[in-house]
């Protein structure tokens, strides 16, 4: 019996920087919007014919909506096509994104590697990001140029208890994702 041959990409997801919002409807990065976004843009790019050939083994495998990290799996011979397909995406919902392919393999190990490595890494500096605003609106506050400096330095604000679970959570779905 003969596996089948599947190639693993690890995809970050960019939201548009200057979308409103103020709107009620904020974008939520799920498996479910993701495929259908790629799919749609299979299906036109490529028309029925090119969706139902890259349909047989494609599959959003992991999503993480804090980090924007994607790992996409799909056949071998039609990875190629998938992967243009979803350099055209240019809409996830309302919301317009880009996506920028950070690894491809043939294994879902490898794969698996590159993307905890880049989720920690990106988790790590959410985190700074975070604390950093944090603690430059507490010193905006204040008003002190002194305490200013002081609070962007001491920027490591702890995040919140559902933030940190759901990123562990995001972190576990990787490690076993090869069971």
């Amino acid at each position: 019996m003969v596996g089948f041959k599947n190639r693993y990409m690890v995809m970050e997801v960019f939201l548009d920087p200057n979308r409103d919002l103020g709107v009620d409807d904020p974008i939520i990065i799920t498996q479910y919007n993701v495929s259908k976004a790629i799919k749609d843009s299979v299906l036109v790019n490529f028309g029925e014919c090119g969706l139902a050939s890259s349909l047989g083994s494609f599959q959003v495998k992991y999503v993480n909506p804090i980090t924007k990290l994607c790992i996409i799996r799909t056949s071998r011979e039609e990875y190629q096509k998938v992967w243009s397909a979803i350099t055209m995406v240019r809409r996830i919902g309302n919301c317009p994104v880009l996506f920028d392919l950070l690894d491809l393999s043939g294994s879902i190990k490898a794969c698996k590697v590159a993307a905890l490595k880049c989720d920690e890494m990106k988790f790590e500096h959410y985190k700074l990001v975070l604390g950093s605003i944090k603690a430059c609106k507490v010193a905006a506050s204040k008003c002190d140029e002194m305490k200013f400096e002081h609070y962007k330095l001491a920027a490591g604000a702890p995040l919140s208890a559902d933030v940190n679970q759901h990123m562990q959570n995001c972190l576990e779905k990787i490690k076993i994702l090869e069971h």
